[in-house]
Order: structure tokens, then sequence, then C-alpha cells
């Protein structure tokens, strides 16, 4: 399998951008021939290509264009085109590596396996995305919601705004009496998927769907990737919907608080986001590192409603002419600057425990 190398990078960069002073290294020596700064990252030269993901999107235009600021001479070409997609494109072998908002489930792994060769596939948690419920309802700032309610909002039993189950929550709020406007995902995601998980164990009595990339309540309107849903809501009024944090955040769209029978509902934010991954399980074996995460947490502070995207790679397997810029580029996101990157952009940084494992299991990749 080969990748296109036909994308090159125009101007002149500095390689100081990350501290990578092996820009240009011959990607035919070892890869890390040149170790550039603190972090041991070196680049590499090329051109790969990944898919996947939506929700990751605005965390990988960060990553890619620091990367290839630092390193010219090489190109990372990533495709959000949803992580269901992403995840058939990387077991077809058409991509370097996927982006999918929850980890290969039993049924995906023998195909993602088979194209790895002589390896296995094995998930990175990479990015922390946490879920805003997002909405467009002018007037109202602050809207609390419990799970219960966000269950019976997305699967059409809660119709208008000022139903009894949201006024209850919301005292004082100026609701308005308008047909709630609930959109959900069309395509396959990973953030339907941790959406639906969510509600499933955190109101199980109101959410008898089920999980998976595909939405299953009745109901709703539909549309296609975060881009999609977010701007669906952006032009609806008394619209609702359910997207990663940066997307709302960018689009200016409301956030709701999340009340989880902690003392107070949670408001998301990067620091209440990690505070819920910091205490995820890794349920993976080997280099493997997918996560459990608790959705049903009451902690203090701890916002639920998270969802970590993993990069789907081989541990073995990877083609010869990609493998060293997708192990420096994934090098490079895993490392504490990368992760610093994603603050401002929206993203939760990974756990340092967590972060230092994802960052050895890159560095045996082969």
């Amino acid at each position: 399998m080969t990748f296109s190398r036909n994308a090159r990078i125009s101007g002149l960069v500095l390689c100081g951008a990350l501290a990578l002073s092996a820009c240009g290294t011959d990607e035919q020596k070892p890869f890390n021939a040149s170790p550039a700064g603190d972090s041991g990252i070196a680049c590499a030269k090329g051109s790969i290509t990944a898919a996947g993901s939506s929700a990751q999107k605005n965390a990988m235009d960060e990553w890619v264009r620091a990367y290839q600021d630092a390193c010219p001479g090489a190109t990372v070409n990533y495709q959000p085109v949803g992580s269901g997609a992403g995840v058939q494109q990387f077991t077809a072998g058409s991509v370097a590596f996927a982006g999918s908002d929850s980890a290969l489930k039993p049924e995906e792994t023998a195909g993602a396996d088979a194209r790895c060769a002589t390896g296995k596939a094995i998930d990175l948690p990479m990015v922390t995305g946490p879920v805003a419920i997002a909405y467009n309802l002018q007037g109202v700032d602050g809207l609390v919601l419990d799970a219960a309610t966000i269950a019976k909002v997305f699967s059409g039993k809660v119709k208008t705004w000022d139903d009894p189950a949201i006024t209850a929550l919301n005292p004082g709020a100026k609701l308005p009496s308008a047909a709630i406007q609930a959109f959900h995902r069309s395509d396959e995601s990973g953030t339907t998927d941790n959406v639906q998980k969510y509600l499933a164990a955190a109101a199980p009595s109101a959410w008898t769907y089920g999980a998976g990339k595909k939405f299953a309540a009745p109901g709703g309107q539909s549309a296609a990737k975060s881009d999609g849903v977010t701007s669906a809501v952006k032009s609806t009024p008394n619209a609702i919907t359910y997207v990663e944090q940066s997307f709302a955040e960018n689009a200016s769209l409301g956030v709701v608080k999340i009340a989880t029978g902690a003392s107070a509902p949670v408001e998301l934010t990067t620091d209440s986001a990690a505070t819920a991954v910091q205490s995820a399980q890794v349920v993976g074996t080997g280099s493997d590192l997918s996560l459990k995460l608790d959705y049903a947490t009451k902690n203090e502070g701890a916002y639920p409603l998270v969802l970590v995207t993993y990069e789907i790679v081989c541990a073995k397997g990877t083609p010869a002419d990609a493998l060293p810029l997708v192990k420096s580029f994934l090098t490079y996101t895993a490392s504490e600057d990368g992760q610093k990157v994603l603050e401002d952009a929206g993203y939760a940084p990974l756990p340092s425990s967590i972060r230092k494992k994802v960052a050895a299991a890159v560095e045996t990749l082969a």
C-alpha cells in the first residue's frame, strides 16, 4: 500500500515552533536518529492521509498546522468523515490511521487486525472532547438539564421548552412554549455512541434505546457530522443538539449545565471534563489503551458527558513508507506540548497518567 506524496509545503518555516531541530531528516534513517529538544520528537518526511472523527477535527487542525510548520517536507492530511467511515477506510487500508470517538467494537476488530497483517490494530486515546448539549434559545442563559430530561428531549418525550421537567430544573428562567427542535447526527458517529452510552448509564429508565454509533431513538431531525448539526442549530431557533465543545463555542451556542446529583449542576469546562476522565479505567491489553468511562459519575466538579477520541493504528504492520511520519506525528500529539495545544481549542488535555501510557505505546509502533 502507498500513500500520496504529491502534496508540498510552500514557504519557509522555522523548526523552532515545536523545538524540533531534526526537521528535514531523511525518512530512511532510524526514526529516533535526530531527536529535537526536550520532547525527543523527530520530524519525518513524506505524506500520509488519515480519516475519521469529525469531533476531533479542530484538534487535528491545530496539530497538523503546528507539526507542518515545524517539519518542512511533511504533509498530514486529516479528513473528518466521521468515526464509522474512518474505521472503514482504515480497515480497507486506504488511510494510515483512523480517528474514532469510541474504541474498536468486537465486530470491527477482526477486519482492522487483518489490515495490519503483521500485528494488531490498537486504540490510542488522544483527544478528550467534552460533548456539549448545545442550544439556540433566545434569552435563556445557563440552561440546566439532567440526564433523564436530556434523554426525553432527544427521544421526543419532552416536546416544548416550558415542559415541567425543564422548568423544575430552571426556576426563574423565562422558557418559551415553543416546540423543541432536536437535532442528532445522521451519519454513524462515535459522538452519538458516547452520548447514548451516557444516557443509558445515567438515565436507564428514560433511555431504553441502547448505544452504538447510529442514533437509535425515534423522531427528531438529523444532519451530517459535527459541522452539520452545529450549523443546523445555529440557524434554527429553539433548537438543541449534542456536539463536541469546540464546535459549540465556535458557533456561540448556549451550552447546558448538567445536574448529576452533585451539590451543583456541572458547567462544561476543560477542568470539569478532565476530572471525569481521570477516573477512567484502561480496559485494553498490551499497547491497546481503550478506556472505560464512568458516565454516571456524581463526583463533584466532574462533567459526565465526555468522549475520548482514539487514533486507531497498527501496533505492527504500518507500511514502511508511512511508518516514520505516523510515528513522528503521533509522538507529537501525545507529548505534553501537543496536549497543551488543545486547551485553547475547546478540548481537555489527557490526564498525565494516561498520556504517558499513550506516548510509550506510540514509541513501540513498528
